[in-house]
């Protein structure tokens, strides 16, 4: 259900602003999709964990927080991190 290091690493790489940027808005929201990507694929072989489907929807709701932050302060930034996150949105 988590993400491996290796993963988590190339997300940051992928997504950080700048060499040292591992705690930036963009950054947290690739982490947060990856992990309820991860979460999603778990609920369809396990329907009935109701205390993970509780974390799935604070993450959920923490990455529509930090999305909401990112639109308030650039749009454009918003834009280009939905795209290419494939978020609906």
């Amino acid at each position: 259900m988590s993400i491996t290091p290796e993963r988590k690493a190339a997300l940051i790489k992928d997504f950080a602003t700048n060499a040292t940027d591992t705690g930036s808005p963009e950054v947290q929201v690739a982490i947060l999709s990856e992990r309820i990507a991860n979460l999603t694929e778990h609920f369809k072989s396990h329907n009935k964990d109701n205390h993970s489907r509780r974390g799935l929807l604070k993450m959920v709701s923490t990455r529509r927080s930090l999305l909401d932050y990112v639109k308030k302060i650039d749009e454009t930034r918003y834009k280009t991190l939905i795209e290419r996150l494939g978020l609906r949105r």
